[in-house]
């Protein structure tokens, strides 16, 4: 990694400072993000259970135990204990299981007899001939982070949470309205749900980018730092705007050339390869999601013409943006 000459071309700034900065900036990248599909399940199981879980790639899962004891065995093999109060949440879609033990036989979740409680929201009975001991609430998702979907890629194949450790303040009482909801089933329930989703999905997010510092690299190390995050937060409340590095430079208060490295060691991409990158991913969501016309998702990225943003979006997704919003 470079030598930081970065640091003395900036003005001092504070530590309440570089927060708000940071702050602000993952307030911005954390609105893109996007949870669709969501299937819920709560899962009941008596002393001896294991059920398994299929990869599903681009989906996340997440698993909470309200009460009992877990293991959880990964698609590496490994294990994991999960008690009361701790969570995993699984952003590649990974194949694993949730065991009594390590020695449990293991059935498919889809094989356990399931009964609706309204739109995508199941029970399971994982054990109907003993006394349940063990609650649990899972929930499969098509997870879509936007304009972050760089950050995704970095995160680990299991995140395992303490819903009630200091990392994650104010999660287990949304974990707790989400499990009351299931189990009272009000009338909007399942609506009520994937709000909560939405929450509890950026609250792992934030706490994750929060602490990965041990090992931050790429778009973790520059959310963490400062400096580069005044132009990514310049980059992605401006996606439109046709930016020079020069001006980006002039965003973190340094000069064009030493911020173009910082950029790259960091990021291992240049400024504006970034900057399209950025916008070709808001494009697929724009285009999938919410269904914009294209000559609106142009016009929003400040491409001159339909023809020249089917040309970029083309060159860095493979396929021409008609062809995207088709295979939704």
């Amino acid at each position: 990694m470079q030598t930081l000459e970065f640091l003395t071309e900036t003005p001092t700034m504070s530590a309440a400072d570089a927060f708000t900065l940071s702050s602000d900036l993952i307030n911005e990248l954390l609105r893109g993000m996007r949870l669709r599909g969501v299937q819920y399940r709560r899962i009941q199981a008596g002393p001896t259970f294991g059920m398994g879980f299929g990869a599903k790639p681009g989906h996340a899962y997440f698993h909470f135990v309200a009460a009992g004891h877990v293991t959880l065995r990964g698609e590496d093999g490994d294990l994991f204990d999960l008690s009361a109060g701790n969570a995993v949440f699984i952003a590649h879609g990974g194949a694993h299981a949730l065991l009594s033990d390590a020695n449990a036989a293991t059935h498919d979740i889809g094989d356990f007899d399931s009964a609706p409680l309204g739109d995508a929201v199941c029970a399971v009975d994982a054990s109907p001939e003993t006394v349940p001991s063990t609650l649990l609430f899972s929930a499969c998702m098509e997870f879509e982070l936007g304009s972050i979907q760089g950050l995704g890629n970095l995160m680990p194949a299991l995140m395992l949470i303490d819903a009630g450790g200091q990392r994650y303040p104010g999660l287990m009482p949304i974990l707790a309205v989400m499990e009351r909801e299931v189990s009272t089933a009000r009338i909007g329930f399942a609506g009520i749900l994937a709000r909560l989703a939405d929450v509890v999905s950026a609250m792992i997010v934030r706490g994750w980018v929060e602490c990965a510092c041990g090992n931050a690299s790429g778009l973790v190390a520059a959310l963490r730092d400062p400096r580069l995050a005044r132009a990514l937060l310049a980059l992605h409340q401006q996606p439109g705007r046709d930016w020079s590095v020069a001006e980006l430079a002039a965003q973190c208060h340094t000069s064009r050339s030493v911020f173009a490295d910082r950029f790259q060691a960091i990021l291992g991409i240049p400024p504006l390869r970034y900057a399209t990158e950025l916008r070709m991913r808001l494009a697929s969501q724009w285009l999938t999601l919410e269904r914009m016309p294209i000559e609106t998702v142009a016009q929003r990225l400040g491409y001159t013409s339909q023809a020249a943003f089917s040309r970029a979006f083309k060159r860095i997704t493979g396929q021409p943006p008609g062809a995207a919003r088709n295979s939704m």
